[in-house]
């Protein structure tokens, strides 16, 4: 890839809309078959094969057409991919097979398993249809990867905090680089339910709250235990709307309405109008395929080192490509925006002294970010460049972890209207607190694990998408969740004592009602907040898992990355979750995305003015 192109793999497609599964993978490409000369030696048996497959969500089936000589079709519409993740996986492998006529494709990094069943299933079908061997043979694209690249700027990391600084950083008139580890474009922003805090008065006089930008800060000042620096609270707090206004000049929608994230002390949370914050990041990609001119994007790049002059200065960045091509970027700043380390399961349990240091974060535990995207590398890279690294025992769990994979599915925790209780069915803990006080309650139940309940109130349509794209019809095919029509029935199924439950619900809507003080502390202060009295009701099974890592690199509010003495290393900035000192010990639900834009948009314009653009 030359500098200035963009490949098809950093283009995250998608359609703002609900069905955007079966846009994305219903394929009928007959223009892309293979050319006469190119075509398979020995007909293949034409029609149509299918092959089911265990997916990264859930299992699909891909149906695969041939006519006698090529693939001519490819449909993977039913999966459930992740947005931005498996889906654009799919997507891309799909569109590969179909342009090139073979299956001698690299996984995409970052959704290997979404991609491994995708190859599995057109290689059953590919057998099916005695095209096996033939497609097999035939040898896979070549990638044009140049040795060196020259920017401006060179942002490592390509997820939601550093896609908006790289957008930031070519509006001041830079020329950027952006160099990503994984195949997808993103990161786990992708996967994020998008909630971002902001006070934002024309949203939030309509639904009758109450709110002001101090008071956005005393929360997020106390909702971190008072750990947080001041100063870069209040440049968050007092900048966030700007970062909304900002995203939706870049063609980003969001809801009307404003709610509330799990453990957001507050109603100020802003909601993407599509689903995930994967809406971000395809605006931010759109932005980036509009101005190829300016910004590249390199995908399946990992950084190794950071390029240091013999004062100490950073001037670019080391990396391989597929983990054999050396890349350099040569860049007059650097920005590191490599995400937090909460999948890095040895290096959150060596620094695991803080607030969870009862809580022994192995393997048990699962992390709700995309794997190969919280490993921490971006701190190894900015401590070895001279930077400080501040608050990494500041590790946040979060109580909508899905069991086994930690991963946050179906039934959410986030907004109103949903009621805790352990197995036997009973409540044990303020709904609305933060995420910290939901989790130390939730390992002091039976088995560390709980239900969330809730009834048609949340749900008033079993087959219409929630705010995450989830419906109550698939997660009831998945087996993901238990459905009772009334509250005997559901105790019935998932094991609880009924009048347990039905105690439990019958307090939390007395609460509610104004006509009693609940016993765990549940203020019924929510614009949002309704009675539970009618059926159907459905529970899913959570538990505590890894979200988000406080500590990293410390910064200013200009995003220097400061050393010991807290000067700035030349050249060297972070935005995002891989810096320190803003969240302090914990971090409000909807802040993190608020953070990443808010600091993401000021290390792009330092970062372009420190490189004289």
């Amino acid at each position: 890839m030359m500098p200035g192109s963009i490949s098809r793999r950093t283009f995250v497609q998608g359609a703002a809309m609900l069905g955007i599964y079966g846009g994305l993978m219903g394929f009928g490409l007959t223009g892309c078959a293979a050319k006469p000369e190119e075509q398979a030696a020995a007909a293949w048996k034409a029609g149509t094969y299918s092959a089911d497959v265990v997916g990264h969500n859930a299992p699909f089936t891909i149906d695969v057409t041939f006519s006698d000589t090529a693939i001519t079709a490819i449909d993977a519409s039913t999966n459930q991919e992740s947005l931005g993740v498996g889906a654009y996986a799919l997507e891309d492998l799909t569109a590969k097979m179909m342009e090139y006529q073979t299956l001698n494709l690299d996984a995409v990094t970052g959704a290997t398993l979404s991609s491994m069943c995708l190859q599995q299933g057109i290689k059953d079908c590919a057998e099916q249809a005695g095209a096996l061997k033939d497609l097999e043979a035939s040898p896979a694209p070549e990638e044009e990867i140049a040795d060196t690249y020259s920017a401006d700027v060179c942002v490592v990391g390509g997820g939601g905090a550093g896609l908006a600084a790289a957008i930031s950083a070519a509006q001041e008139g830079a020329k950027v680089v952006v160099v990503e580890k994984c195949g997808i474009t993103g990161g786990s922003t992708n996967v994020s339910e998008g909630a971002l805090n902001a006070v934002d008065p024309e949203r939030q006089e309509k639904q009758g709250i109450e709110d002001s930008v101090d008071t956005f800060y005393q929360s997020t000042i106390e909702g971190g235990h008072n750990l947080g620096d001041p100063t870069l609270v209040h440049y968050l707090t007092d900048n966030a709307l700007d970062s909304v206004h900002w995203m939706e000049s870049l063609g980003v929608q969001f809801k009307d309405e404003v709610g509330s994230a799990t453990g957001s002390l507050g109603e100020r949370s802003h909601y993407p109008a599509t689903p995930s914050g994967n809406t971000y990041i395809r605006s931010f990609v759109s932005y980036i395929e509009q101005n190829s001119d300016t910004i590249t994007l390199l995908n399946e790049m990992q950084v190794t080192k950071l390029v240091t002059d013999s004062s100490g200065a950073v001037t670019g960045v080391e990396a391989t490509h597929r983990g054999t091509k050396p890349v350099t970027v040569e860049a007059k700043s650097v920005i590191i925006a490599t995400g937090g380390f909460g999948a890095n399961v040895e290096y959150r349990q060596k620094v695991n002294t803080g607030v969870w240091s009862s809580v022994k974060l192995d393997d048990t535990i699962g992390c709700t970010n995309i794997k190969p995207c919280a490993q921490g590398e971006g701190l190894e890279l900015a401590e070895g460049a001279g930077a400080e690294l501040i608050g990494l025992s500041d590790i946040q769990l979060h109580p909508c972890g899905t069991p086994g994979t930690g991963l946050m599915e179906d039934i959410r925790t986030s907004g109103r209207n949903r009621v805790f209780v352990n197995k036997e069915g009973s409540r044990f803990v303020n709904e609305g607190a933060e995420r910290d006080k939901l989790c130390e309650a939730i390992f002091a139940q039976p088995e560390s694990t709980y239900w969330i309940v809730v009834n048609k109130v949340r749900y008033p349509s079993e087959t219409e998408p929630d705010a995450n794209g989830a419906t109550i019809e698939n997660m009831l095919s998945l087996g993901h969740i238990v459905k009772g029509e009334t509250i005997e029935d559901l105790a019935e199924q998932t094991g609880m004592d009924a009048a347990k439950l039905q105690a439990s619900i019958d307090a939390y809507n007395t609460v509610v009602a104004g006509e009693a003080e609940d016993e765990f502390g549940f203020k019924a202060g929510n614009t949002a907040d309704t009675q539970l009295t009618e059926g159907p009701w459905y529970a899913c099974k959570k538990v505590p898992t890894v979200h988000h890592t406080m500590g990293g690199i410390k910064i200013d509010v200009d995003c220097h990355a400061l050393d010991a003495t807290g000067a700035p290393v030349k050249n060297l900035y972070a935005c995002g979750e891989c810096t320190g000192g803003i969240h302090g010990s914990n971090r409000l639900g909807g802040n993190a995305i608020a953070d990443c834009m808010t600091f993401g948009r000021v290390a792009g314009k330092q970062a372009a003015a420190n490189a004289g653009a």
